[in-house]
């Protein structure tokens, strides 16, 4: 017995439809196999800068910018056995003959893209093990296959280290997740929503609506995770998940090419308007004296799921027109304040959105500034506010960015891309999703 009556068609980046009659508690971070899955793979896997520590070891410049250890260089050929390199670390790492471990150089033996197995992550109580695990064996194995002695070896673990444990979050180090260390998740469920949106950006090759959606796949799931999508919460995410993260009926995407020519925030508001009613989400309810129609609804949860599409129509096409991804904190709080005047009715997530968007103006655009959009995430005292609905938007605006950013994707997130981008359910994660409900 389904949970929910809803069924929805799943659309891709182009609008075709990808998934039919999908109920909608298919699309659950719970039950979906391939959300489960890009969970699973991100807890799991790590990128190796292995140019990066042959480099470090050769000049002495480890643990962080302006650090140097002069007389202590080592000349390790890694990039030159990469091959053999990959599979001792495969060999360390590896709990059973033929588990789910993966080490395999990318890029010219430039990176390594290691997949600690699953019996690691279950055996521990955090995500770290992907990081240590890997550290681990990559220092052992270079020491083992190049005879480094004892007085050196220091040096080859801190070249892949960094500065850790001198600090929590290996500054300097060469092996990287997706997911920040459990010391600077907020609260409890916030590992998910803590990946920076850049990262996503670059995971997706800055494929915009997709970068939307593994945003929201990553946000919603932490959502189930911290415990607000129990009970009457539950429908509310999922609704959203569907409409704003996976083009559910392809509304998102068709507000975007309606108003993507000559369309403004309003002109997009104007849309989803027109779309929820003609969808019997919102009718007319009172007649002010000033001639003004407040709305009514019916279904909150179908509602705020129109408000979340509207929210990431409008950042495209507003950030699209400018090529900037800075626009994305003024959409985000006009496209709802628009809603709420045309309808009376509350915007994405119950003004949180709005919220979120005031905070996010001023710390990275004005008297604070230093931030920007990229370096953003939903764990950031300033962005966590919405929990589902703000930071997909923002990691479709940092993908339609031609340049504004002082923190561009390849500035900060270039590794993560070669790594994660390997991944096809991260390359396309809206038909990953619809192809694995379609199955269950």
């Amino acid at each position: 017995m389904p949970k929910f009556e809803d069924k929805v068609d799943l659309h891709n980046d182009k609008g075709q439809k990808v998934g039919s009659n999908i109920p909608l508690e298919a699309l659950s971070p719970m039950v979906n196999p391939a959300i489960k899955k890009i969970i699973n793979t991100t807890l799991r896997t790590v990128a190796v800068n292995l140019g990066g520590i042959q480099n470090a070891l050769m000049t002495g410049k480890m643990g962080g910018k302006g650090r140097q250890i002069l007389g202590r260089e080592l000349n390790l050929d890694l990039l030159g056995n990469v091959d053999a390199l990959a599979k001792e670390v495969k060999d360390l790492i590896m709990v059973s003959e033929g588990d789910d471990t993966v080490v395999k150089p990318l890029g010219d033996g430039k990176q390594l893209m290691v997949q600690i197995p699953t019996a690691r992550l279950e055996a521990g109580a955090t995500y770290v093990s992907g990081i240590t695990a890997t550290s681990s064996a990559l220092t052992q194995a270079i020491i083992d296959m190049f005879k480094v002695d004892m007085f050196q070896a220091p040096m080859v673990k801190a070249a892949i280290w960094g500065e850790y444990p001198q600090t929590l979050d290996a500054v300097g180090g060469m092996v990287k997740s997706m997911l920040e260390t459990p010391q600077k998740d907020e609260g409890y469920g916030y590992s998910l929503r803590n990946v920076a949106v850049n990262h996503v950006a670059a995971a997706t090759g800055k494929r915009t609506m997709n970068a939307a959606a593994l945003s929201s796949i990553f946000e919603q799931a932490g959502v189930w995770e911290m415990g607000d999508a129990i009970g009457w919460n539950e429908r509310l995410q999922l609704c959203g998940l569907a409409m704003q993260g996976l083009n559910a009926n392809n509304v998102t995407y068709s507000l975007v090419k309606e108003n993507g020519q000559d369309g403004t925030i309003g002109s997009v508001v104007a849309s989803t308007v027109d779309k929820a009613k003609a969808a019997g989400v919102i009718k007319e309810d009172v007649t002010w004296p000033s001639g003004f129609k407040a709305m009514k609804t019916d279904d909150v949860a179908a509602w705020n799921a129109y408000c979340a599409a509207c929210t990431l129509a409008a950042t495209i096409v507003n950030c699209g027109a400018s090529r900037g991804a800075q626009a994305v904190s003024s959409t985000l709080l006009y496209a709802n304040d628009l809603l709420e005047h045309e309808t009376g009715l509350p915007g994405c997530d119950f003004g949180k959105v709005m919220g979120t968007a005031v905070g996010f103006s001023f710390f990275s655009h004005s008297i604070y500034g230093g931030g920007g959009p990229g370096v953003f995430n939903g764990n950031h005292i300033v962005t966590r506010h919405s929990k589902g609905f703000a930071i997909p938007c923002v990691a479709a605006a940092v993908s339609i960015d031609a340049g504004t950013q002082m923190f561009s994707v390849e500035s900060t997130s270039k590794l993560i891309g070669i790594v994660y981008g390997e991944i096809p359910e991260f390359k396309d994660p809206i038909t990953a999703v619809a192809k694995a409900a379609e199955g269950m």
